[in-house]
Formats: structure tokens, C-alpha cells, sequence
């Protein structure tokens, strides 16, 4: 509750610095977290990146201003940020379909992109089972590619990647894993800012290991961190994709962990196909508030 608050006073710090540099910094000090946090945190909930919320409000205030103003639009353009006519009128028909000077016409349809507010949705207070984990550096060797951030049904480039995968690559994959957690690993790293639909991260199916990295693998170090680890049952992936949603929404905000930079990492008990039950655990790197 208290941290669904304090993300509501960053949000207040937002709305009351729109005609203004927003410092990211002093929004995650008002949220009282780390800017990582913040942002990542902002973007799972709100479902847009910060920047894209700011940049979507200011047009959205804009739009106001011409509708009901006489104010030129060099001048509204130069409030929320935008040094030029042009820039100002190519971000304005993005967002609303019709430019500056047609805003200006009366019965002109615009877009309004409300301001955001932060609430606690009660769903029935089902356990989320998690165990807090203290882990020295390592590294996951194995096969990497960019994709996009999916949060429904199976992610269609991740198969895809999967499959093109030999046998024997698995593996040697798997002949690798000499530490927790064991076996066949799915990790997801470098996030980019929007953890919505058009996100992106790496993707490595990989194994935690002592060992090099053969020349046909690629190696990610992690550094000494703090894991939330938590342990998931159920159809795959849609059991999975609900604990990992309820882990930010649900988890985060009533606990006192914040999410901090480094990888998220899956592990499944055996071969996981589509509506099979399987056992999971997801490891979550996190640091005390």
C-alpha cells in the first residue's frame, strides 16, 4: 500500500513538472526506490515506458491548450519541449491523427491520454511461494538472441529460436551446468526501457556455470546478488506468466525488495510444452528498500 502511495507522489512529481525537465532521479526519490526500480516498475504497471507517459501527457495538455486557447502554436510547442514547429507538429499527428492547425477547428477528434494513477487490486489473496536467496558472481554460458517482449501465450520468436537449436548444442548446453540453478536455463537480460509490447530484451537459453565458454556459445556474467526466487506450478506458460505478473503488481509493492539491475532467469523441472503442468522456479534479482 505504502509503495503504491509513494509511486502515486512520483506520478504527482511528474504531472507538476510537465512544462519542465523531468529528472527520472528525483521521481524515483519521491517513490523512494532506485531509479532501475522506478522505471521498471512504472513501465510493467502503467504499461508505457515513463518517457512515452510524459511525452503522451504533455501532447494530450497541448491538445487543450490549442482547443481552447489563442495562444500561438510555436509557443505551445516550446512549452512542452518541443524546439521546432515541425518536431512539435510530427509527435502532435502521431498522437492525435491531425495536426497542430487542425486541432484548432472546432468538432476536431483528439486523443486524451489521462493521467495516471497507481490502486491495489484485491483478487483473492492467492499465496505466492518465494524464498530470498544471497548468490556469489556467475556466469551462464549457452545460445543468445534479441527478441521481443511477449506477456500472453507462447513468445513465437523464442520457439522459433528454440527449435533451430540442435540436439546435440542442447547438449553440450547442458553438459555445462555445474551450480544453481541446475540444468537447462531461460534468461532474460538487457531489458529495454518499455516492458510493454514493444520491448525487447536478450534471451539465452544457457546453464549456470564454472566453466568457459566453448567458441560456438556466448557468456553472460552476473554479478553477487540478492535473488527472490519463486517457485511456480502449473500449465505452461500461462501459470508462469501469471506468478510474473503478480510478482511486480502484487509482490513488489508490498514487500521490502526493490527489482535492481541484472537478469531474470527461469528454470523448469523438465521439457515444458504448451498446457503441460510443469514445475518452475523464477529467480528475480532484488535489493533491500
Amino acid at each position: 500500500m505504502d509503495a503504491l502511495k509513494m509511486m502515486n507522489e512520483a506520478v504527482n512529481y511528474i504531472e507538476n513538472h510537465l512544462t519542465e525537465t523531468v529528472d527520472f532521479d528525483e521521481a524515483a526519490r519521491v517513490a523512494c526506490c532506485s531509479r532501475y526500480h522506478f522505471q521498471r516498475m512504472f513501465s510493467f504497471l502503467a504499461g508505457v515506458t515513463l518517457s512515452e507517459y510524459i511525452r503522451r501527457r504533455r501532447l494530450t495538455l497541448a491538445a487543450f491548450e490549442l482547443e481552447n486557447e489563442d495562444t500561438k502554436i510555436i509557443n505551445i510547442a516550446m512549452k512542452y519541449g518541443y524546439h521546432s514547429p515541425d518536431s512539435f507538429a510530427r509527435a502532435f499527428q502521431s498522437q492525435h491523427g491531425v495536426t497542430p492547425t487542425e486541432a484548432r477547428r472546432k468538432g476536431t477528434s483528439l486523443k486524451a491520454f489521462p493521467r495516471m494513477t497507481f490502486q491495489l487490486s484485491v483478487k483473492g489473496g492467492t499465496e505466492m511461494n518465494y524464498r530470498i536467496e544471497e548468490k556469489a558472481a556467475f556466469h551462464v554460458v549457452g545460445k543468445k538472441k534479441k527478441v521481443n517482449l511477449i506477456y500472453q501465450g507462447v513468445n513465437p520468436e523464442i520457439a522459433e529460436f528454440t527449435r533451430s537449436i540442435s540436439d546435440r548444442t542442447f547438449n553440450q548446453i547442458g553438459s555445462l551446468s555445474d551450480q544453481d540453478p541446475t540444468g537447462l536455463l531461460s534468461v532474460s537480460a538487457n531489458f529495454t526501457e518499455d516492458r510493454s509490447k514493444k520491448g525487447q530484451l536478450d534471451y539465452y537459453l544457457a546453464a549456470a556455470t564454472t566453466k568457459q565458454a566453448p567458441e560456438n556459445l556466448e557468456r553472460l556474467d552476473i554479478p553477487a546478488l540478492t535473488w527472490a526466487v519463486f517457485t511456480v506450478e502449473g500449465p505452461f506458460p500461462d501459470a508462469l506468466q501469471d506468478v510474473w505478473g503478480r510478482i511486480f503488481s502484487e509482490w513488489f509493492p508490498s514487500s521490502d525488495y526493490e527489482l535492481t539491475d541484472g537478469p531474470e532467469i527461469l528454470w523448469n523441472e523438465e521439457d515444458a510444452e504448451e498446457g503441460s503442468t510443469v514445475k518452475s522456479e523464477i529467480w528475480i534479482p532484488v535489493a533491500k528498500k
